[in-house]
């Protein structure tokens, strides 16, 4: 659909057509991560215009160039447009200050036109810019939304790059179209990803105050315990979003972690700063038919991940304890969804094993730092020389789990419970195997960054998993005379 053309000069739009991102969106990410105490100030920069504010958010966040979600097809079209003497220009409505940084950043563009914190350089403005430097019809015009509607008419060509097909069929009915570059479909599957839909088996947990109670036959408090598991997957979701904003610098650097929906540009900013604030209403909507109780054990959970995601996460150790404790939350929320006393070895027990597993996620990470070659992970207060520590903490901390199981059956609740509690000690020897795999497979580099999806999808966990509910069936049902 390349047509046949003479014009000299490409002027190309940057966000959403030169990076598959919003530079303004991805600055107040920043803003919010590096100086939040500013994010109070956005609104009183709003009031003084666009331009202004564009400029205030440029000037008090820092944003990584290098790292952002550049368009692939466009860059080579781009280059190749240069090598035939094409004149290109950036021409946006970003700051100035971003649009040069990015253009510096990638060689290719003579002259970056941009918003300078008077004016507003986009739709109209952007025309009058660009007829004012090349003249009316002097030049083709990359862009992508329906603000470039008024740029593309004064174009001599359009190129519409990752545009709806509403939008593409009014620059059709304006512009002669010069290049398509359709916009990949952000799929349910990428969705299923954003919102980590896979997580919400850390619910589970929700069920283990029941389960330990031998409460699951009860329809009540078992439907309690599914509203609860609801509440806490939503809540949790959201949180994953927002935390996947505030970490698109860090992510960006992972080897994996840059492929997520957000840091790839496969998802928009916006769409999750919308998603979020639902998702969080639906939450603690069902978290009021659950209980009181529950609903501010959710609060508590929402705002220790929200410290975690915004300031706690820098510091060693404490992330790991943060971890652990937002795990054994999940327990204490499931006891008080159904108004079950909590027993002082299960809460002991979800302290050791889950901080064991939130050190096995650390270790994890910086091992595929060491072989990617950094010294340091970016974002976290660890060296990558820390993983030797990291590994004897987690596998001690797990240990110390076992053995906390191993006491707890020479309680005298045990003889009350089960009919049969000598079948539970079978999963003392599990329990110290799985254990020792979890860290084993770690320490060969085969552990995915969450435990939780690596025990999912390992063989070896899902039997040990089952065995282990086989012996507290058999503990509790006797042994068949």
């Amino acid at each position: 659909m390349d047509a046949d053309h003479d014009a000299g000069v490409i002027a190309v739009d940057l966000d959403g057509t030169l990076i598959c991102s919003d530079s303004l969106h991805e600055l107040a990410c920043s803003l919010l991560l590096q100086r939040p105490w500013l994010v109070f100030l956005m609104p009183f920069w709003l009031l003084r215009g666009k331009a202004w504010f564009k400029a205030k958010l440029a000037r008090n966040a820092t944003l990584d160039v290098t790292l952002l979600p550049y368009n692939a097809a466009l860059l080579q079209w781009l280059s190749e447009q240069r090598l035939q003497g094409k004149r290109l220009v950036l021409c946006t409505a970003a700051d100035y200050l971003v649009a040069q940084s990015i253009s510096d950043h990638l060689g290719l563009f003579d002259k970056v036109i941009a918003s300078d914190g008077l004016t507003n350089n986009a739709g109209e403005q952007k025309r009058e810019a660009l007829d004012r430097e090349f003249g009316p019809k002097g030049y083709d015009y990359v862009g992508n939304s329906a603000d470039d509607l008024a740029v593309w008419a004064g174009a001599d060509a359009a190129v519409v790059v990752h545009a709806s097909s509403s939008v593409q069929a009014r620059a059709t009915a304006i512009a002669q179209i010069r290049k398509v570059i359709p916009r990949p479909n952000a799929s349910l599957t990428v969705w299923v990803k954003a919102l980590r839909l896979h997580q919400w088996l850390k619910n589970l947990l929700l069920f283990v105050p029941l389960a330990a109670a031998h409460q699951l036959a009860d329809l009540s408090l078992l439907w309690l315990a599914m509203l609860a598991f609801i509440a806490f997957g939503l809540c949790a979701s959201a949180v994953y979003l927002a935390n996947d904003l505030l970490d698109l610098e860090s992510d960006r650097r992972h080897p994996r972690k840059r492929f997520r929906p957000f840091a790839s540009g496969s998802l928009s900013i916006q769409a999750a700063a919308v998603i979020v604030p639902i998702l969080l209403a639906a939450s603690f909507y069902m978290s009021l038919h659950v209980g009181k109780v529950f609903t501010v054990l959710l609060l508590i959970y929402f705002l220790l991940t929200c410290s975690y995601s915004l300031w706690l996460k820098r510091f060693a150790l404490v992330d790991c304890l943060l971890l652990a404790g937002l795990y054994t939350l999940r327990v204490i929320a499931g006891a008080a969804a159904a108004a079950i006393a909590l027993s002082f070895w299960l809460l002991t027990f979800s302290v050791f094993i889950f901080l064991s597993l939130a050190f096995v996620k650390r270790y994890a990470e910086l091992c595929t730092q060491m072989e990617a070659g950094s010294s340091k992970v970016h974002g976290r207060g660890y060296a990558v020389s820390d993983a030797s520590l990291i590994q004897a903490l987690g596998i001690g901390s797990g240990y110390a789990a076992v053995l906390v199981l191993a006491l707890y059956l020479q309680g005298e609740t045990v003889t009350k419970l089960y009919a049969f509690p000598a079948a539970i000690w079978l999963a003392i020897p599990l329990m110290l195997f799985w254990i020792s795999w979890v860290w084993l497979k770690a320490h060969r580099g085969q552990m995915h960054d969450d435990p939780i999806v690596f025990a999912v999808k390992d063989p070896a966990s899902l039997i040990v998993a089952a065995l282990i509910a086989c012996s507290f069936v058999l503990a509790t049902t006797g042994v068949p005379q």
